[in-house]
């Protein structure tokens, strides 16, 4: 389908005001910016029960970590949370506006990991930092009234692809048990291609905002195959280190024994043919999987319930998955606004 309207307008918006794309900006205005619009798209800012910052022992030192705990005693499940930014951007601030929102719709408690970015910490700094916060988390569940049988992890974009990642060296022995794993617009694959994958077929959509391509692939005003690129450059040292699955967990050999996932894909979004056939792997390997694609939609909606209607229920797909998994209450009917797979 074309472009959300949502989006063309949000586009438009964007060109009237002369955005400039992150991958032209120096790294310290990148991250100044990548934050603002995050925090002007996340809508009103929802108040949960208790919200606190502490740090856990990273392999190089302490990391930050942001707890949002919702009303209740005792242990409660819990949803590890890895944010967005392609590795290079981001905080514990970027998804303050989505572990809220979850921990408010869940009844889980949501933390989220403040890993070492790149370039300053190239690949794989951050997958062994949001690893080393789940194991903590895991072994020390007294300290944060969390509930070690029903812990699970998930991220959005960059921070899918970590908790992608962190699911395999749990599997592999690293522990701990996971309960389920949320993958928002995850990269999986960080091979070079000629050609973007997760385009649009032209012959079946057509994009009314004016783009160089079918999906945006190289519209400066929307996440575009020159993200895609500049983030990869700044995180992986090595292009051979594509090939390494804890960078591209679409090219691990072996998905089997991996926690329950949803993945949310966006229409419009060079990584979307990637997200779904990681989708794809993991069922052929017996793991349950939910797979929703919101049309007309692009990359970043997730993260930005104030500006499209989509990460509302994008969010709200999602909690109903970790409620369902994760034994808070049974799950809510799927929403409309997606396409199952």
């Amino acid at each position: 389908m074309p472009l959300d309207p949502q989006v063309v307008a949000y586009r438009a918006a964007r060109a009237a005001a002369g955005v400039a794309p992150l991958y032209t900006q120096t790294l310290a205005e990148a991250r100044a910016a990548d934050l603002a619009a995050i925090r002007a798209g996340s809508g009103d800012v929802e108040p949960v029960h208790a919200v606190r910052d502490t740090v856990v022992p990273g392999p190089a030192g302490d990391l930050p970590v942001r707890v949002h705990r919702p009303a209740g005693d005792g242990p409660l499940p819990t949803l590890v949370y890895f944010f967005g930014g392609g590795w290079t951007l981001g905080s514990v601030d970027t998804a303050d506006g989505i572990c809220r929102r979850l921990a408010n719709a869940t009844g889980c408690q949501v933390v989220t990991v403040g890993y070492r970015l790149a370039p300053e910490h190239p690949f794989p700094a951050a997958v062994h930092d949001c690893h080393a916060a789940v194991a903590w988390l895991a072994a020390h569940a007294d300290e944060f009234g969390a509930d070690p049988a029903r812990l699970a992890v998930g991220g959005d974009s960059a921070g899918g692809n970590l908790a992608a990642a962190v699911t395999l060296l749990a599997r592999d022995g690293g522990g701990p048990a996971l309960a389920a794993q949320l993958l928002v617009y995850p990269n999986t694959d960080q091979r070079e291609r000629a050609e973007p994958a997760g385009s649009a077929d032209p012959a079946e959509s057509a994009d009314p905002a004016g783009s160089a391509g079918p999906g945006g692939e190289q519209d400066p005003l929307l996440f575009n195959r020159h993200s895609v690129a500049w983030y990869r450059g700044h995180y992986l040292p090595e292009p051979a280190d594509a090939a390494n699955p804890l960078a591209s967990p679409l090219l691990a050999e072996d998905l089997t024994g991996l926690p329950p996932a949803l993945v949310i894909t966006a229409e419009y979004d060079p990584l979307r043919e990637e997200g779904e056939r990681y989708a794809d792997r993991l069922r052929a390997a017996g793991v349950p999987v939910e797979l929703a694609r919101y049309p007309g939609m692009i990359h970043g909606f997730f993260a930005m319930p104030g500006v499209f209607d989509a990460g509302r229920h994008a969010q709200d797909r999602a909690a109903a998955f970790l409620r369902d998994r994760l034994g808070v209450a049974p799950a809510v009917p799927a929403d409309a606004g997606a396409v199952d797979g």
